[in-house]
């Protein structure tokens, strides 16, 4: 099934998820569906708040469906180590034609659980560090414009409302 990719301000894109407690069928189902959701939108990472469910899960495929061993599920994840600076342009499947640049960690460790709910660690660096701390700033309620400086955040909300509006966002 493919989900609409719910679009800012959503109030669900601002609010901290849940932690995922149950991992069964459903579950699987609903990552089968993210995925498919997520290319559908050609997004290269999803988290489930962006469709409108507050779990703390996302998904990742930098390879967008080239390499099924890139396929990343990451369940409550959490980061752990953070190494360095990058400031590089950033999009949203949230926020669609809206880009900027963001600073990040260049690399970074996460802890997160599996689809059976056991924990493994995943390192990041550059495009795939970039893509972990997006995905888990959502499950954190946060968007990459909050990290934007006051005046490009509030340009890019005016511009937002000004689409909303004309109903063309």
């Amino acid at each position: 099934m493919i989900y609409d990719i719910v679009k800012y301000p959503d109030k669900v894109l601002e609010k901290k998820a849940s932690p995922v407690t149950k991992f069964d069928a459903e579950l699987e189902k609903l990552v089968d569906d993210m995925f498919e959701s997520m290319y559908a939108a050609k997004g290269i990472g999803l988290a489930a708040p962006q469709i409108g469910i507050s779990k703390r899960l996302t998904v990742i495929d930098l390879s967008f469906k080239e390499n099924p061993e890139e396929k990343l599920v990451l369940i409550n994840p959490e980061v752990t180590v953070q190494e360095g600076k990058q400031y590089e342009e950033e999009g949203c499947l949230s926020l669609p034609d809206i880009r900027d640049k963001v600073r990040r960690a260049a690399k970074v460790r996460v802890r997160a659980q599996n689809l059976k709910g056991e924990w493994f660690e995943v390192d990041g660096e550059e495009l795939l560090a970039r893509a972990l701390q997006h995905e888990i700033d959502h499950l954190d309620g946060v968007l990459f414009i909050f990290k934007l400086s006051r005046l490009k955040r509030d340009l890019t909300v005016r511009k937002i409302r000004k689409l909303i509006a004309a109903g063309e966002w």
